[in-house]
């Protein structure tokens, strides 16, 4: 059966970024087992017993509770459940009370909590009510303010002209093969032709960190326009807590703080956590009654529990951010060690999340081609050019760039970036010899 689809049907049909290779690289795993493979391309956390004890724990709790039918065998709230949004509104303002204090007029109620099924759906919500075409036709911008950022932004997008991102500068220390982006605020352009921006920090795919500063003034650039600033914190504090560098929360009337319990060990629960004015949280509150009335119950009152009791932060502290902190060390050790000092590559400054992020300067292949060079070899990592959405301008730098999961076990990671060394090494000396 064909069944014609409309224009949204097909778009939302099409897979997008880091999804769209996924089928070759199952393939590639199923082709291969048996033999030793580096698969160093999963976003999927990794399942650490201290983590997933906690939600043992917490489920236990729950089963021995009176409130269990109440949560399991009954619809509530399009908002959330009732103590799980009372433990995010005394945690946050019991952390970060002064800031909530200015941006929320006294701090942060219940008025300013939406949960929904995972970020993902919230940057869906959020992309369709305040992206697109007005009911006078004029098209409201989707911003990236710095490209490379999450895949997934290419896909929450009903309306794909609406996504608008911006090329980065580059600050690189060459003798120390690092380098980080930062946005070009001489480039970015927010008006009254903006709907929303969007930007995650800890960044997915690159792990750098916006400053406080940079954060402060992109709200800046946008709140003259009532532009809301969505603020993907999906690896900030204090769950999951996986920022390797100082950062703080940013709060304003126009900043929707955008959270998520995935890297906190909960991805199959799908519990996203939206702060902000309440005027924001409403539209995406109704956004969500329409399309899929609440999150799960179960998923939110357990992380009710670990949220009140102190756990979560203090695991996310003590256990998941020095876990994958040590990951990219043992990563950034490797590559420092195997890499040729004569080449032109680069890593950018690992200040948080779940993956590093290599630049091949002047790469003599395009970074799908490399990707297939590294499969030879035992090595999966993902191509850099699906994190660049809603670019329009041909840059090459994104052919250059691999994204690299610190998932793997440790051994995978240092055979797999020796590997990739040798593999840089010919690629670059191969080119080298035909010129």
């Amino acid at each position: 059966m064909k069944p014609a689809l409309t224009q949204f049907g097909a778009q939302m049909s099409n897979l997008t970024g880091v999804r769209a290779i996924m089928k070759d690289i199952n393939e590639t795993l199923k082709a291969g087992a048996g033999q030793e493979l580096s698969n160093l391309s999963a976003g999927n956390p990794l399942i650490l017993p201290e983590v997933e004890q906690l939600w043992r724990d917490c489920t236990a709790e729950l089963l021995a509770s009176s409130e269990y039918g109440e949560v399991v065998c009954r619809y509530g709230s399009s908002q959330g459940y009732a103590p799980l949004i009372d433990a995010v509104v005394n945690d946050f303002n019991q952390r970060y009370g002064l800031n909530l204090t200015d941006a929320f007029g006294g701090g942060l109620t219940e008025r300013n909590i939406l949960i929904t099924p995972g970020s993902q759906t919230l940057y869906f919500y959020a992309a369709n009510s305040f992206g697109g075409y007005t009911k006078s036709g004029e098209l409201k911008q989707i911003v990236l303010p710095l490209s490379p950022d999450y895949t997934g932004y290419g896909g929450v997008c009903l309306v794909p002209e609406a996504l608008v991102a911006y090329k980065p500068t580059l600050d690189i220390d060459a003798s120390a093969h690092r380098f980080k982006y930062r946005p070009d605020f001489s480039q970015l352009s927010i008006t009254e032709k903006t709907g929303c921006v969007i930007f995650s920090r800890p960044c997915n795919p690159t792990g750098n960190v916006l400053s406080d500063d940079e954060v402060r003034k992109i709200a800046a650039l946008a709140a003259p326009y009532d532009v809301p600033v969505l603020v993907d914190s999906a690896y900030a504090p204090p769950f999951p807590a996986l920022n390797f560098t100082d950062m703080s929360l940013i709060f304003g009337e126009n900043i929707l703080h955008c959270t998520s319990l995935s890297k906190a060990g909960l991805p199959g629960e799908r519990i996203g956590i939206a702060i902000g004015d309440e005027k924001l949280i409403q539209v995406l509150e109704s956004f969500q009654t329409n399309i899929g009335i609440h999150s799960s119950r179960y998923g939110q009152a357990i992380a009710a529990r670990a949220i009140n009791s102190g756990a979560l932060a203090d695991i996310a502290e003590k256990v998941i951010r020095p876990f994958y902190q040590n990951k990219f060390a043992v990563l950034e050790g490797t590559l420092d060690a195997a890499m040729p000092k004569n080449l032109p590559w680069f890593l950018h400054r690992g200040e948080g999340a779940i993956f590093a992020w290599l630049w091949l300067q002047d790469l003599p292949i395009t970074d799908w081609e490399f990707y297939q060079e590294l499969k030879k070899v035992g090595v999966i990592v993902v191509p850099g050019s699906t994190f660049f959405p809603g670019l329009k301008e041909e840059w090459q730098h994104k052919h250059q760039c691999l994204r690299i999961s610190l998932t793997g076990s440790d051994t995978e990671i240092v055979t797999g970036m020796q590997r990739l060394a040798k593999v840089a090494e010919q690629v670059y000396q191969s080119s080298a010899v035909s010129a």
